[in-house]
């Protein structure tokens, strides 16, 4: 089965669009193609695209993903926006940002490295 969205790409294109789009949204890849669907499931749920929002979930379905998955992952997607409109709002200095992500993220490896130690 051809979907219409596919039948619609012209002549000139068909072959380019159909092999990135399998290339992309369907083969192997470094993630897995569960995650990948949830992300875009995350994609599609900021950008307000109805058709993506379905497309997405039903193959991360078909892909092994459950709704409790689809749930954390639209929830993840929900205080990720949250808070970059809040930080991007208080137009928070971004080299003061990193330098503290930075430090959160070393003091967390060496805690971690303690805990493998012990």
């Amino acid at each position: 089965m051809v979907p219409t969205f596919v039948k619609s790409i012209p002549d000139a294109t068909l072959d380019l669009e159909w092999e990135l789009l399998k290339r992309v949204q369907l083969a192997d890849g470094p993630i897995p193609n569960k995650y990948r669907e949830l992300i875009g499931l995350g994609i599609a749920a900021v950008i307000k695209c109805r058709y993506c929002m379905f497309f997405h979930t039903e193959i991360a379905k078909l892909n092994g993903a459950t709704d409790a998955e689809i749930e954390d992952a639209l929830h993840y997607t929900k205080s990720s926006v949250g808070w970059s409109a809040y930080i991007s709002g208080q137009q928070t200095e971004f080299e003061q940002f990193k330098k503290e992500v930075v430090q959160i993220s070393q003091h967390v490896r060496s805690m971690q490295q303690r805990a493998s130690a012990a």
